[in-house]
């Protein structure tokens, strides 16, 4: 077995999340412990007990997120002793990179925690409310997607914000930038392009101000070198150096999350399994969208780790 984690990212994130970890393992009580502890905020219970409108803030959502990867992982280590070195390769998706960075030691959990927060509100700070907006266009490829953008930034900035999955594409920008990318779009073949439901639009030039708030931050953070390489959003390919992978947290903010690239460099250099710690199974869903001679593991439950440890270990 060749195999990667995969962090997830926004939108994951649920009433109850982590609940089962820490009730079954020490070592995942410990994480969210040392997380509310960081932020001087009850963040685990609000994971545990919502409410689901409070959760979903990006502030809170973010740390939670990375919470419960962290601490899925710290529980496969302490438990079944199998740490992050199993793996060849670990990515996350947008803010799951420093879940990522977290669990290969680049980052401590502390440090992480604070940084996701800061993340977090200045991401929601950097766009006023009602200025912008993210669209999906489905069944689109990345020309489709381009040509959408270069309709719609006549209307002002909107950009390729997500190349999740093959036919899964998602814009970011200015509201009547966006709206015309993806008029645009649905008149031009693609399947279905619907605006999203966001706070913010992320992963677009109007991000800058969280980018630079994010590059104050990060130059003040320690960086040590990874475990194993990370497989970066910014280039879609393994990065080990630590000031390459700070900066590219920057870039990231502005920057396009190239997902279905990072898939396919890893499956085309060997990897045949990925699991996903943490929550949900958002990413081994779009996985299957874009290679299916591969496996993808979600690692939510204690069953669950105790089988993928199993069957790595059998």
């Amino acid at each position: 077995m060749a195999l990667a984690f995969l962090f997830p990212g926004q939108g994951s994130q649920a009433v109850g999340m982590g609940a089962s970890l820490s009730a079954a393992f020490p070592s995942a009580k410990a994480v969210f412990q040392e997380v509310d502890d960081a932020l001087g905020q009850n963040l685990s219970d609000l994971m545990t007990n919502g409410p689901i409108e409070d959760l979903t803030l990006t502030e809170n959502a973010q740390p939670a997120l990375m919470a419960c990867s962290v601490a899925a992982m710290r529980a496969l280590k302490a438990e079944f002793g199998i740490d992050v070195t199993a793996a060849k390769y670990v990515a996350g998706h947008s803010l799951g990179e420093y879940s990522a960075l977290c669990v290969a030691g680049v980052l401590n959990l502390t440090d992480t925690a604070k940084l996701l927060k800061l993340r977090g509100q200045s991401m929601q700070a950097a766009v006023a409310p009602g200025i912008g907006a993210m669209a999906a266009l489905l069944g689109a490829t990345p020309e489709d997607a381009l040509a959408a953008c270069n309709s719609g930034s006549a209307h002002g900035v909107v950009q390729i914000a997500n190349d999740n999955a093959t036919g899964q594409i998602v814009l970011s920008g200015e509201k009547a930038a966006v709206q015309a990318a993806a008029d645009y779009a649905q008149a031009n073949g693609v399947k279905k392009a619907m605006m999203l439901a966001v706070s913010a639009p992320f992963h677009c030039s109007l991000m800058q101000p969280a980018a630079d708030a994010m590059k104050a931050a990060l130059a003040d953070t320690l960086f040590n070198e990874p475990a194993v390489p990370v497989v970066n959003n910014v280039s879609a390919g393994p990065v080990t150096d630590p000031d390459t992978l700070r900066n590219d947290l920057v870039t990231q903010v502005t920057g396009q999350v190239r997902w279905r690239e990072s898939i396919l460099w890893m499956t085309d250099n060997g990897i045949t399994d990925f699991a996903e710690p943490g929550i949900g199974k958002v990413l081994t869903v779009m996985l299957r969208r874009i290679v299916k001679e591969v496996s993808g593991h979600t690692l939510d439950t204690p069953e669950k780790l105790e089988a993928f440890a199993a069957s790595l270990t059998s």
